[in-house]
């Protein structure tokens, strides 16, 4: 009875959740300073206030078309690299290197360097597009590097062609890779996305938001953009699992 009650779905999810804000109240009663830390009644009431604005929505949905469409040239261009990987031993030669110093240099040299590269609603995408693109690249190698020789040279004696090679073989042997890929550049993606925007402060963005609530000293609304910000990484999150388990029942096994 104890292990079912723990493991129901909704207990699972209002138990750590009243367990933290009880926490967070019980903090700033006794901080007792809204600057340093709001309570959670005023940081909802603030939410409700702000969510009653159409400024917040497009807020919300210029950040989120940015950053998905940073993820989505991440995704495609990780793969193309991957493929041109496997087929050209030169790629990965000359690709190697430079994917190795792109995950070992800061993100926020990158932002830095591309404000004076690009304008100011662009650099969030290239820097989505340049974080998520290596990961990608590198599941993927590993991905197709995974597949079973002796299947390769079963599909040569039944003399399948390319485009069944590719369907039966190559594509279910690297689609772990692919799903993994995807949900660990997904996080990334907000999280380099957001302080992009934080930098270079586009129009209508949530990391703009974030920048002025810390510039004027506007505590309730960073924690409300923030919250934002972790709902939205985390119901994306659920939507791409989703379709990707979906994807994965489909594609040929």
């Amino acid at each position: 009875m104890r292990t079912f009650i723990i493991n129901h779905k909704w207990v699972k999810f209002l138990l750590p959740a009243f367990f933290y804000l009880a926490i967070w109240g019980w903090a700033a009663n006794q901080v007792g300073q809204e600057l340093l830390l709001p309570s959670p009644a005023l940081v909802g009431a603030r939410f409700m206030h702000l969510v009653g604005q159409s400024a917040f929505w497009h807020i919300t949905l210029a950040s989120l078309f940015r950053i998905m469409l940073g993820f989505f040239l991440g995704v495609l261009s990780g793969l193309g690299l991957a493929i041109l990987t496997h087929c050209f031993l030169l790629c990965e030669v000359l690709l190697s290197p430079l994917i190795r110093a792109i995950r070992a240099t800061p993100v926020v040299s990158f932002i830095l360097l591309t404000l004076v590269w690009f304008s100011s609603a662009a650099v969030p995408v290239f820097i989505v597009w340049l974080m998520v693109m290596p990961i990608v690249w590198q599941n993927m190698v590993a991905g197709i590097a995974a597949v079973d020789r002796q299947l390769l040279e079963m599909a040569q004696v039944f003399r399948f062609g390319r485009g069944q090679i590719m369907r039966h073989i190559y594509v279910p042997a690297a689609l772990p890779f692919f799903f993994s890929a995807c949900i660990t550049s997904l996080g990334l993606a907000w999280k380099s996305g957001i302080a992009a925007e934080v930098l270079a402060v586009p129009v209508l963005a949530i990391g703009g938001k974030l920048h002025d609530a810390k510039v004027y000293l506007e505590t309730p609304d960073l924690f409300v953009w923030t919250a934002v910000v972790i709902c939205l990484s985390l119901f994306l999150e659920k939507i791409i699992k989703l379709a990707l388990r979906r994807f994965g029942k489909v594609a040929p096994l």
